[in-house]
């Protein structure tokens, strides 16, 4: 892997930054260290704070995982909020974020998302601040304008400085914030295991009255589809047709509600991933609970979720070699062993991690507060 030097003067520039915006945000980043208590604490309170309305399909990986955690004892309270384009908008949402945190008084707050989530908790609190950057809040999203895509970049990276501890849901994202790498810990989005689980496909096919014996690729849009490469992946299906005959396209586009999710994967044949940037894509992880072959670009952590999965490819952003992994998966005809390999992406086991970088993010003053050992107090 090359390194590549950055320009004096964009390096000035940054480092300058830096200084600048921890001396305006020094609360709680002193940047001394000291010994800290290794105790699982009891009765932490968290707000949570999600991009969306909580309705539907909007976040929902982040609104399972923060009610994973509740089995480990948090108490998590979440903040929706609700607009991130309007400066009026934002500015409101600003006034109820702040009266929320007067309320509940959480001993930490985790935006679950970079961008204006993560900026305006930034300046919103001086309470320990978590970030979880998930993909293109790190990275260009050709769904909107790239200047908008820019400055979300930079809002991200800014919060980084005021931000206690860091997950991003891959080692990529990691290797892309420019400040505080070493605050910052790699844990994936997890997976609902009890919810996607494999079933019969001949059963699921007939719940949602498709025909059985059509081959079936299913496809996560997301309401992005020049970021997940519709029509690349159009061109690939035409492309794959001429060796295994009709292909039925069946797009997942976020209105289908989401505990249908586990039913449509389990009654296609393949999924396709044929984005040009993700993070760590959870239908990736869901399709691999369903033990549903998976067919994908190498983007994000999928060659880490992939690795030792069949059959499954990792293949090129290149027509001719995605068509060939699609036909090449779809007439093998099996379903996959991707079940034994994503336990670690259970929501109980991260929640678990989740749990440490809390405890890690407290003072010590507030861990002597929270500790509990054996349970006295």
């Amino acid at each position: 892997m090359k390194l590549r030097a950055l320009p004096q003067g964009t390096a000035n520039f940054r480092l300058g930054f830096a200084a600048f915006f921890q001396r305006l945000t020094a609360r709680g980043l002193t940047g001394k260290t000291s010994m800290r208590l290794h105790v699982r604490v009891a009765n932490l309170r968290v707000l949570a704070v999600v991009p969306g309305d909580g309705q539907a399909s909007s976040f929902i990986f982040a609104r399972r995982q923060i009610a994973s955690l509740a089995d480990f004892g948090i108490n998590v309270h979440t903040f929706f909020l609700r607009s991130r384009t309007s400066f009026v908008a934002i500015a409101k949402e600003w006034v109820r974020l702040r009266r929320d945190i007067r309320q509940f008084r959480p001993h930490l707050v985790h935006a679950h998302y970079g961008t204006v989530t993560a900026f305006l908790c930034a300046v919103a609190t001086s309470r320990p601040l978590v970030v979880t950057f998930r993909g293109n809040d790190l990275g260009d999203d050709p769904d909107i304008t790239l200047l908008r895509s820019r400055l979300g970049q930079v809002l991200s990276q800014i919060s980084c400085l005021k931000a206690k501890r860091i997950i991003c849901v891959s080692r990529r994202l990691h290797d892309l914030l420019w400040w505080h790498r070493s605050r910052a810990v790699v844990i994936p989005t997890g997976v609902d295991l009890n919810l996607f689980r494999p079933q019969s496909r001949d059963e699921a096919r007939t719940l949602l009255g498709w025909e059985q014996g059509e081959r079936v690729v299913v496809f996560d849009e997301g309401r992005a589809p020049r970021r997940k490469g519709l029509k690349f992946l159009l061109s690939a299906i035409r492309l794959a047709e001429k060796t295994a005959g009709p292909i039925r396209l069946v797009i997942l586009d976020g209105n289908i509600p989401p505990e249908l999710v586990p039913r449509y994967l389990n009654a296609s044949d393949c999924l396709a991933l044929a984005s040009i940037f993700e993070g760590s894509p959870n239908i990736v992880k869901e399709a691999l609970a369903c033990n549903l072959p998976v067919v994908a670009t190498d983007v994000g952590d999928v060659s880490e979720r992939l690795e030792g999965v069949f059959p499954s490819r990792i293949v090129k952003r290149d027509v001719v070699e995605f068509a060939n992994g699609l036909s090449g998966v779809l007439l093998d005809e099996r379903r996959s062993n991707g079940r034994g390999r994503i336990q670690i992406c259970s929501l109980p086991r991260v929640a678990e991690a989740i749990r440490s970088v809390y405890e890690s993010s407290l003072s010590t003053h507030q861990l002597r507060n929270l500790a509990s050992y054996d349970g006295i107090v």
